[in-house]
């Protein structure tokens, strides 16, 4: 049996429910809201963040990457042709590149703020710092993403999926990122057409489907969010 400690719009999070999905690898899950760092999961990480994984009575597995590594390791042969980590070494790096990127560089210069600013502050009390959204930090968020959707749109552009020829880890990356933003609907997706189709072909797979049904009480998604065809 899988356990994934989780917060539900975290973006390494959503990435690791996506490999899972893609496994066909049922999982329960446990959410942990970033500001809270109960006893009994701090025996399971020390460090306090998600995602964990646990397998039967095994260790943790704390961090994406590393997630991702041991879902590899355990039951990526089993995918064959459509194994989410290429077999040969420098496919592998440019796959963990991009894992990088979408899930540390670009989820900490422009996810993180829009969740913060547009969800957690909603949800915490004010004596745990909610509030307003602060429209500076918003303002700085949406020029970092317009980096990192001209990024996606170069790769898009130049390669079948983003790391090479096959769907990896590294498209998984990315929609995970775009999936946490576009709930609260600050993609513009009118101007990224080539960011909007790459983004329309990960969005139809199967393993969207329990990401685009996520919904926060008091907080809907945008009305586009779970549209296919958008």
């Amino acid at each position: 049996m899988l356990l994934l400690y989780h917060t539900q719009m975290s973006v390494p999070s959503r990435f690791v429910r996506l490999v899972l999905a893609e496994y066909k690898a049922g999982a329960e899950l446990s959410e942990i809201l970033p500001w809270e760092r109960p006893d009994n999961f701090l025996l399971i990480n020390p460090a306090g963040t998600v995602p964990v994984l646990r397998e039967n009575d095994g260790p943790p597995v704390c961090g994406a990457s590393v997630i991702a590594e041991y879902l590899d390791e355990t039951r990526g042969y089993a995918l064959g042709a459509r194994r989410l980590l290429p077999d040969y070494p420098n496919q592998r790096a440019e796959v963990r590149r991009l894992i990088h990127w979408f899930l540390v560089k670009a989820n900490e210069e422009s996810a993180q703020f829009f969740l913060e600013e547009k969800i957690y502050k909603r949800m915490r009390r004010p004596t745990e710092g909610g509030g307003s959204p602060d429209s500076n930090i918003l303002r700085a968020a949406r020029a970092n993403l317009k980096i990192h959707l001209n990024y996606i749109a170069y790769l898009a552009e130049r390669r079948n999926w983003l790391a090479g020829e096959h769907f990896s880890y590294a498209d998984l990356a990315a929609g995970a990122l775009l999936s946490s933003i576009d709930y609260i609907g600050e993609v513009p997706w009118e101007k990224e057409p080539v960011v909007k189709e790459w983004y329309q072909r990960i969005k139809s797979r199967p393993a969207f489907r329990p990401i685009l049904s996520d919904s926060l009480k008091g907080i809907p998604p945008a009305n586009h969010y779970v549209d296919l065809d958008f």
